[in-house]
């Protein structure tokens, strides 16, 4: 009891009004006295499962039938963003029922920021880019919560599949207002434009050549010769190149690329290329009717039944930066979602977000993608535990998981108590011991996010297991 006490005291004494004039070395005694409060993890387990009926329906037909394609979509911040996580699920999940595509990608890189590593994006021209985090101010921000535009219109971006596994059938263009803006090509023609020029001639000067014995050689004169090579005399060097001038003509020919545009077809929310073969390989290309270019993402897809499992993530995002851009609501229809997996929190503890004002964002976030997406199911997932500044306890991120694992029933829609399963309130320090956190202890490390996935998808199925159970027998 005397050490709690002693805790509290000295919690109350580094995180009041004098923290900020705090040195550095108390930022290690606070770590050291949270390690020494019990960390307790929550089961593993998906709350309110029932909120999964219709997707665990759909998941059930894939799996008995091999027929199909289920959709999930999953959305956060930077724990999200690098595809770490999500990676994870994706592969375990296509294991068990089939791979039916990548899903959604984008070229981060392009705006100037990490991204998933199973597609590599190049170009030769530099794009602009806006994130949600940023006021509105008529950025093209939508699907991707990045808006990157250019107005060059000799632009290329090259697509190259990394992962031979998300070699795909088809791709979907998707853009503001579903605008044709872009063209795509598999390969490109090589074109052969052949001109006659006036011949070139040089003549190595020999030891004890004259120029007019050179002008002999070549019927032309002296002065010709002169001329060309802009001597004031008759006075040449062994060694020396001339040029000598002729009326002669030569055939000269210059090769050339040129891409060969593909036909696309015009969808409900985008554009889209199919092919019967396998591409690993694509360019992007600009319509030449078009004058500025906007792109939200692409979506890769393969004719094979299976899971298509997307991911989307921005660096910084809260659930009120996406709420603020209306595009990205009016695009998540193209991902057809049968279930959307959400996991923001994180940066809305640094902005010290009371719970009720946060609760009233990630509600309003729902209402937002079940107005455009009436028939999908919803997961949220609580934010994993962290520290404020590598100091204090973020009891914000604690009242946040709580608060959603309190409303799941109410809201009708599931939970993964990501918090608790990864140690709560007191888990920050352990979990960085272990290898699973960076060093600001904020985001986790790849070995972190990758256990993260592993977690949840053996969540995931469990629920899904206990459906067949309780519904199929």
């Amino acid at each position: 009891m005397l050490n709690k006490l002693c805790f509290v005291l000295l919690y109350l004494f580094f995180t009041g009004p004098a923290a900020a004039q705090v040195v550095d070395s108390t930022e290690v005694v606070l770590d050291t006295l949270m390690v020494e409060e019990p960390v307790v993890y929550g089961e593993n387990a998906i709350a309110n499962q029932k909120a999964l009926q219709k997707f665990f329906d759909k998941l059930y037909q894939l799996e008995t039938t091999k027929t199909g394609k289920v959709n999930i979509v999953h959305i956060g911040d930077s724990h999200i963003q690098a595809d770490l996580f999500t990676g994870v699920i994706r592969k375990a999940l296509q294991d068990k029922f089939g791979n039916a595509g990548l899903g959604f990608s984008f070229p981060y890189n392009l705006a100037k920021t990490n991204g998933s590593y199973y597609v590599r994006y190049s170009s030769n021209e530099s794009w602009n880019s806006y994130r949600n985090i940023y006021p509105v101010n008529g950025a093209p921000v939508g699907l991707s919560g990045i808006g990157l535009t250019t107005r060059a219109k000799d632009f290329a971006i090259e697509i190259n599949v990394k992962d031979p596994a998300y070699e795909f059938n088809t791709l979907k263009i998707v853009t503001p207002q579903k605008q044709n803006l872009f063209d795509v090509a598999t390969s490109s023609k090589t074109i052969v434009l052949e001109s006659n020029v006036p011949k070139k001639i040089n003549h190595k000067i020999k030891k004890g050549e004259a120029i007019s014995i050179i002008a002999d050689k070549y019927n032309v004169s002296v002065a010709e010769i002169k001329r060309a090579n802009g001597l004031k005399n008759n006075n040449i060097r062994a060694g020396k190149v001339l040029r000598i001038p002729t009326n002669e003509m030569q055939k000269k020919s210059i090769k050339r690329s040129e891409f060969i545009p593909l036909s696309l077809t015009e969808e409900a929310n985008a554009f889209s290329y199919t092919s019967e073969e396998a591409i690993k390989k694509i360019y992007l290309l600009p319509n030449k009717k078009a004058s500025q270019f906007a792109l939200n993402g692409l979506v890769f897809g393969k004719n094979t039944p299976g899971v298509i499992y997307s991911s989307i993530g921005v660096n910084g995002a809260k659930f009120s930066d996406y709420n603020k851009y209306p595009l990205f609501f009016e695009q998540v229809p193209v991902l057809q979602p049968d279930l959307l997996v959400v996991s923001l929190g994180t940066n809305e503890t640094f902005d010290k977000m009371e719970m009720p004002a946060y609760m009233s964002q990630l509600n309003q976030f729902i209402e937002n993608i079940r107005q455009k997406n009436p028939d999908v199911e919803i997961l949220v997932m609580t934010p994993p535990p962290s520290l404020l500044y590598r100091r204090s306890l973020n009891t914000y991120a604690a009242d946040y998981a709580k608060e959603i694992n309190v409303q799941a029933e109410m809201r009708n829609h599931a939970s993964w108590d990501l918090f608790s399963i990864f140690g709560g309130l007191y888990g920050v320090n352990k979990n960085y011991r272990q290898g699973l956190m960076a060093g600001d202890k904020v985001h986790y490390s790849k070995a972190g996010y990758e256990k993260q996935g592993t977690l949840f998808t053996e969540a995931l199925l469990q629920a899904y297991e206990s459906y067949k159970l309780s519904t199929k027998n």
